[in-house]
């Protein structure tokens, strides 16, 4: 069985999933942004083995603690798709910019696109590619546990942003309506920042996309 907690990190408050299978008790961390002591010390606590690292997009807020996670544990970067290669590259400047601890580079183990899956234990996620807030960015969905771990994509309330580099505002909408909304009105998606909602919520009530 699938299981996940989510932690936020940063000074951004992003959300940080850490996902495991209940059987093996294998887990992976979903955009370790920063604060790594703090996640580790949610693994210890429950007991669990990190044995990979998912991107959904390769933003400071993200995608900064990564490098340092991977060489300290010796883990596998998977994510996020090849279009975030820009971003990845300038992490360290990111860093800079924003205020962040400094960021290290790094090469993903393994790029993902539209259409791959990822395994943690015996828990399998589809992968979608929902470019628009970053033309990298992509979705992890778990069908049987209804849940989708959607990055910067949607919020409750509101969408992802479109004025960084290579941002666009109707791939964005199209991610969601296309990529999003066929995953079912009752699957629980967990942004990049702030509360979960429901798929089905937000075409009703989010401004951005309510009736698409």
């Amino acid at each position: 069985m699938f299981q996940y907690h989510t932690v936020p990190v940063t000074a951004f408050a992003q959300n940080c999933s850490i996902v495991w299978c209940d059987q093996t008790l294998e887990a992976a961390v979903i955009d370790p942004g920063g604060d790594l002591e703090r996640l580790l010390s949610e693994v210890k606590k429950r007991g669990l083995t990190l044995t990979q690292i998912w991107l959904t997009h390769a933003h400071i807020d993200h995608a900064g603690g990564t490098g340092e996670l991977a060489r300290r544990l010796g883990l596998p970067i998977v994510g996020p798709h090849p279009g975030d290669q820009f971003w990845i590259t300038g992490l360290p400047e990111q860093s800079r910019m924003f205020g962040f601890p400094p960021a290290e580079a790094f090469t993903p183990t393994r790029w993902l696109a539209d259409g791959d899956t990822v395994t943690v234990g015996q828990c399998t996620l589809s992968v979608r590619h929902c470019p628009g807030h970053t033309p990298g960015h992509v979705v992890f969905h778990s069908p049987e546990a209804k849940r989708a771990f959607v990055g910067d994509v949607l919020f409750a309330g509101s969408i992802g942003r479109t004025d960084f580099p290579q941002g666009n505002h109707q791939q964005l909408i199209d991610s969601i309506t296309q990529r999003l909304w066929p995953m079912g009105n009752d699957t629980v998606f967990i942004p990049g920042h702030g509360p979960e909602s429901t798929f089905g919520e937000e075409r009703r009530f989010n401004p951005y996309v309510r009736g698409t």
